[in-house]
């Protein structure tokens, strides 16, 4: 005879192991169950839909901020910034560098010999007692036994001293002074009454100061970077000139190109990448069956008015003169940024789509031809630029109103599915109780008509 088990623990889930009826409780009370499940499902559905809107526009917004924030910067006072720029022709020889208010022009320097440091050349033998020695008045203490590579380093770790050592094969030392330039004959002086050193002769050479000439005028500098040699420009020799002089062009102090270029190129990456994720937005269309929030959020910004609008102005900010300036300085289109030429007779697919280029040229033309026209140009615009994308993205904007709303309606819905969840939990306990009692009604009738039909067959057995 099968019997139902119920659990007697108070708020335990009641249970059943089987029923005198034969019937499958548990698929029973399961399928009512799913039925009245179904509006909690639904509603999850919903709530999962809002969530993957809520972050598709939070992500479309960010992505707006960090646009406004990159064309706010055309509004530093640094990036026209007035500042000298000066050119080597051949930098790997000879570079250079302005200091301040240095002449515009060329000029044209030659290279015949670099600066370099004075140096002595020792064998060294390890001594047998502890030994002492003077470099440049600098003293050293050997140890006994101790090794060259020590001794170069007690040499090369004292900030007093006036040499550099280092070690080549076979126990040689050589002792290079820490400043290049001419030194005469007396140069690293050396007393070693123990004869730790040995110097190694015909080694020694003399420290040199560099030659050149600019524009045609004899000069030496005990350094390889020279600064006296042209007003206001730092020279770093690098190599012999001995393929003819090296023209060193200084230009008039001005806007920096390649600041301006950098800023611009950094900010139509920006632009681009932008206008690509609300376009794959605006077209892409919701699946078909979405289980996942990620999967609800696919598509839920397709055809997107108030996206399609705001793509609108942005593009358009990028042809449109802006009021009160010049005609020949009054859009980013007079700086060479665009949507590029036709290519193979037709329009680009990027160029459909709003994606800016950049004719380096033409900026570069326009940055020394008319810096403040440039400047001036740029700070409006990306003003009215900054206006047009504030007004959806910035805090409390178009996009955030919405997401919040998105926010109130998913923390609505989770608090009802949670009271949903809870009723449906005493629905399932309370049939689980209802079926319980009624198999065990249903297995006391079965006992009691077992014993009826025995007692029946036993009066039959007897004659009665």
């Amino acid at each position: 005879m099968s019997a139902a088990a119920i659990s007697s623990a108070a708020g335990s889930p009641l249970t059943i192991s089987g029923l005198a009826s034969g019937l499958d409780t548990s698929a029973i009370i399961s399928a009512l169950m799913s039925v009245e499940r179904a509006p909690v499902t639904r509603l999850t559905g919903e709530q999962e839909k809002l969530q993957g809107q809520q972050q598709q526009l939070q992500s479309v917004q960010q992505s707006l901020q960090q646009l406004a924030f990159s064309a706010a910067e055309f509004s530093l006072p640094s990036l026209f910034e007035t500042s000298q720029t000066v050119t080597s022709s051949e930098p790997t020889r000879v570079s250079a560098a302005t200091t301040s208010g240095a002449g515009i022009g060329g000029h044209e320097v030659e290279v015949t010999q670099l600066a370099n440091s004075a140096q002595r050349t020792f064998t060294f033998a390890s001594p047998a007692a502890e030994d002492t020695l003077t470099i440049d008045g600098n003293s050293f203490t050997v140890k006994a036994g101790e090794s060259v590579k020590e001794l170069a380093s007690a040499i090369n770790s004292d900030s007093s001293s006036t040499v550099y050592a280092a070690v080549l094969e076979g126990a040689t030392l050589v002792l290079s002074n820490r400043a290049t330039g001419n030194t005469g004959a007396e140069f690293i002086k050396v007393s070693d009454p123990g004869g730790v050193l040995s110097e190694q002769a015909g080694t020694a050479k003399e420290g040199k100061n560099a030659e050149y000439k600019v524009d045609g005028v004899a000069g030496t500098s005990a350094s390889n970077i020279v600064s006296n040699a042209i007003a206001g420009v730092t020279l770093t020799l690098n190599g012999l000139t001995t393929t003819g002089p090296v023209t060193i062009d200084v230009q008039a102090p001005g806007a920096s190109v390649s600041t301006v270029e950098s800023q611009v190129q950094a900010f139509i990456k920006l632009y681009n990448s932008t206008v690509e994720a609300i376009q794959k937005q605006l077209t892409t269309k919701p699946l078909a069956k979405p289980k996942t929030v990620a999967e609800y959020g696919t598509g839920s910004l397709f055809g997107d008015f108030e996206l399609e609008s705001v793509l609108s102005s942005m593009r358009q900010s990028m042809y449109e003169s802006v009021a009160g300036l010049p005609a020949e300085m009054s859009s980013p289109g007079d700086i060479g940024i665009g949507t590029g030429a036709a290519t193979g007779g037709g329009t680009s697919q990027s160029a459909i789509e709003g994606q800016l280029t950049l004719n380096a040229t033409k900026l570069k033309e326009a940055v020394q031809a008319n810096p403040a026209g440039v400047e001036q140009m740029l700070q409006k615009w990306s003003q009215g630029l900054q206006s047009t994308l504030n007004a959806v993205a910035e805090p409390g904007g178009g996009l955030e109103t919405r997401a919040n709303g998105d926010g109130n309606q998913i923390t609505e819905m989770k608090s009802r599915i949670a009271t949903m969840n809870e009723l449906l939990l005493v629905r399932e306990k309370a049939l689980q109780v209802t079926y319980a009692e009624l198999e065990s009604v249903m297995s006391k009738n079965s006992s009691q008509a077992s014993w009826l039909t025995s007692q029946t067959e036993s009066l039959n057995a007897s004659g009665i």
